[in-house]
């Protein structure tokens, strides 16, 4: 048996508690993670709310992670025992029950494909940090059908997936111009990242900013505003579901490593940083108090569990 967060009822964060859990055997393509850190997601609350995708209880949360592997199937072939590896554990376009086991235990099984190796020069809290965060903004940007060269606002830069796809259009999609929305705390630390133009969302309302943008991708859900910032028939890029805009394009996530592994070159030579929120790291007991703070919607970057 293994320690984990687990919950078995829908519910708020009280739900939660700290107990024991099966250590799995990695069958046909898997491989046995022994988890070194962990990243929250809203997705982890929402499911935790309301039955949002059929589950299983009792159920571990959590889809990022980074760790070692510390066993493999005989079919597993990309990887080798000793690996430090990251990714998204929980592919949402796969058929049937999404898994039991999430990232917030001590040991995961997750098929091969779906996680890359860690570069040397990132941590594992900074890995772990990563994965469905630059998943879901790399769709974004597929979603959006965004060409190299063209301009794109992102509503949310300090977030998440904001502060990957700000860094994302500049460094890796060459954006002539990024554009981006924070609250005025925040905007030193969004220019940093890359974005030209950040905009005081509590101050300046949408319609008030001049500038108009080749793609908009709202990360908060409020496209049915924002829409303005994007020039006539710009994509409009909503990742939350439902988008609040009928016009809206709705983007997920494509759950592979491939996608991980081309943006290790990033990763290696500085340009792509991991944003973790400086409350973090969070301790493996101190979930809770993690799921809380990300719950109001304040974070900025990711909220990371380590050590376990």
């Amino acid at each position: 048996m293994q320690k984990a967060w687990l919950y078995e009822e829908y519910g708020p964060k009280e739900v939660l508690t700290f107990g024991d859990f099966p250590i799995p055997t990695p069958t046909k393509n898997q491989l046995l993670i022994k988890v070194r850190a962990a990243a929250l997601n809203p997705i982890d609350f929402k499911l935790r709310n309301k039955p949002l995708a059929p589950l299983d209880f009792p159920v571990v949360p959590g889809c990022d992670m980074s760790g070692t592997v510390v066993e493999k199937h005989d079919q597993a072939r990309r990887f080798k025992i000793g690996d430090d590896v990251y990714g998204n554990i929980q592919d949402f376009n796969a058929k049937g029950k999404l898994k039991q086991l999430g990232s917030l235990a001590q040991f995961v099984v997750v098929e091969e494909e779906l996680v890359a190796k860690k570069p040397k020069n990132v941590s594992f809290e900074e890995a772990a940090s990563l994965p469905v965060a630059v998943q879901t903004a790399v769709e974004a940007f597929k979603a959006g059908g965004f060409q190299e060269g063209g301009s794109v606002f992102v509503v949310g830069g300090a977030g998440g997936v904001g502060s990957m796809a700000v860094q994302l259009a500049k460094h890796v999609y060459r954006a002539c111009l990024v554009g981006a929305s924070s609250s005025g705390g925040k905007l030193d630390f969004v220019k940093a990242l890359g974005a030209d133009k950040v905009v005081d969302y509590t101050k300046t309302r949408y319609r008030e900013i001049q500038d108009k943008y080749d793609l908009v991708i709202d990360t908060i859900g409020d496209s049915t505003n924002s829409y303005v910032v994007g020039k006539e028939y710009a994509p409009i890029v909503d990742i939350t579901w439902p988008p609040s805009n009928p016009r809206a394009i709705h983007s997920s996530l494509k759950v592979s490593g491939e996608i991980l592994e081309r943006l290790n070159p990033f990763l290696e030579c500085g340009k792509v940083k991991a944003v973790i929120d400086p409350n973090g790291p969070y301790h493996l007991c101190d979930v809770s108090k993690a799921f809380e703070y990300l719950e109001t919607g304040r974070a900025k970057g990711k909220v990371v569990i380590s050590p376990f």
